[in-house]
Parts: structure tokens; C-alpha cells; sequence
């Protein structure tokens, strides 16, 4: 059975975001911005649906699925993209696969201890982050993380 990840995360650490962001063609300017940023994460889970909040001082970016059915993402904020998502459980780790103008591009989110950890894909490259539980949510077995 998958982990419910519920809950908030605070930004930790990230790794290799520039030449992640290069690899996708993101301008200079922006890359410099989104690398300055310390997104922290909200986690909604209920059932086969989630919503996945990414907060920022700029702005923040929601993403509102049921897992294991495509719908249409819109990524202006990030790059000006639009794609075909499909989020699903692989063994314990959340996986998207982003289908669109830029090939093998996703990502992967799973919990280790109180650390959510996030790979992104793009063409080419890989990064990094990793953000702390901070509260709420329950784990697998049902238990308050308090």
C-alpha cells in the first residue's frame, strides 16, 4: 500500500536545478529566479486524488489530479508549457510523467523518515530537492507523524 503523503514540507536542499532548467530552455533570467526560490510543499491525499501545492515567495503552483488518469497541465508559470500528465504509484514512490513539446520529462516524490525527496527529469539532466515533514497528515499505518 503507498505512503498517504499528507502534510507540509519545508524546503531543505536542491541540486543541479540550472542546468536541469537549461536543459529544458528556460532563459537565463528565470533560471537565476527559480534557483534563488525556497519552495515549500503542500501534500493533499485522499484516496486517488491529490492536490500538490508548491509555495513560494513569488507565487505558488497547484497541482489537482486523480492518479492514473492524464489530464492537460498547464506549466506558464514555470516555462510557458503546456503537457499531457500522468501521475501514478510506482512501488512507494509517486511518479509523473509530463508528455509534451520537451521528451522524458517528469518526476518523482517519496518519503524517507521525514524527508520528502523529489528527482526531477528532464532531457538529460536530473535535480534534486529535498524538503522536511513540518506537520499534518498521517502516515501509512494511520498514525499521527506528531
Amino acid at each position: 500500500m503507498p505512503p498517504n503523503l499528507t502534510g507540509y514540507y519545508r524546503f531543505v536542499s536542491q541540486e543541479n536545478m540550472d542546468d536541469y532548467l537549461r536543459a529544458l530552455d528556460i532563459n537565463v533570467v528565470l533560471r537565476k529566479l527559480v534557483c534563488l526560490l525556497k519552495p515549500d510543499k503542500e501534500i493533499i491525499h485522499t484516496g486517488d486524488h491529490m492536490v500538490i501545492r508548491t509555495i513560494t515567495s513569488l507565487r505558488d503552483y497547484v497541482m489537482d489530479f486523480d492518479l492514473g488518469v492524464q489530464f492537460e497541465e498547464d506549466l506558464g508559470p514555470v516555462d510557458g508549457r503546456k503537457c499531457q500528465t500522468t501521475v501514478f504509484w510506482e512501488g512507494d514512490q509517486l511518479v509523473c510523467e509530463q508528455l509534451g513539446e520537451k521528451r522524458n520529462r517528469g518526476w518523482r516524490h517519496w518519503l524517507e523518515g521525514d524527508q520528502l525527496h523529489l528527482v526531477r527529469r528532464g532531457p538529460a539532466q536530473l535535480a534534486k530537492s529535498q524538503s522536511r515533514w513540518a506537520g499534518g497528515g498521517r502516515t501509512q499505518c494511520g498514525c499521527s507523524r506528531l
